[in-house]
């Protein structure tokens, strides 16, 4: 049989009843990532600068189609397909003589050290803010680890830019041969 139950009894299940009330209005309300509208739904490509990376191997790690898992800001995100990439060997200036002053060649002290650009594509919600992808923001100058089966890269977003329905191959990242892009570079 139940016992009687006195004013503090009631005022300890009030307290519950209100903090549980309190703790699912702050879920709620904290799943929403963000107090922005969202504009829409887009394909986004963001490029991604790796600086100073050491391969010794005769093959680049990357190729385009293949998937390669994303860590944004230290929060590991889901895995992307690689749509492009670009690497060059370092570079270094030299004096020259000609009317320039320098001259930009491969440097010579590090041949196993190069630059990469990695294009990867992903859906983001479009907001007057910015791009937002599974929670993160999508901006230029956010941290970005790049994980495949053999290697784990760190650099940043350089650029982020929506795909449209006539994008063309010509708005992706041209592959170069190191001598031309040195020789453009010069010239």
């Amino acid at each position: 049989m139940l016992k009687k139950l006195k004013l503090t009894d009631y005022i300890i299940i009030i307290l519950i009843f209100i903090i549980a009330g309190f703790s699912l209005f702050l879920f709620y309300k904290k799943k929403n990532f963000s107090n922005l509208p969202v504009e829409k739904e887009a394909l986004i490509h963001f490029e991604v600068f790796f600086r100073g990376i050491t391969i010794t191997d005769s093959q680049i790690p990357f190729k385009m189609g293949d998937d390669a898992f994303i860590t944004i800001r230290n929060v590991p995100y889901t895995k992307l397909k690689i749509v492009a990439f670009d690497g060059l060997p370092r570079m270094t200036a030299i004096p020259a003589n000609n009317d320039k002053g320098y001259k930009i060649i491969e440097d010579a002290s590090n041949p196993n050290l190069f630059d990469f650009v990695v294009m990867l594509e992903d859906k983001a919600k479009k907001t007057p803010d910015g791009y937002v992808a599974g929670g993160n923001k999508i901006k230029m100058g956010i941290p970005v680890v790049i994980e495949g089966q053999k290697y784990k890269y760190s650099g940043t977003i350089s650029n982020v830019q929506e795909v449209s329905t006539n994008t063309t191959e010509q708005n992706l990242i041209q592959q170069t041969n190191p001598e031309q892009k040195a020789e453009e570079i010069n010239n």
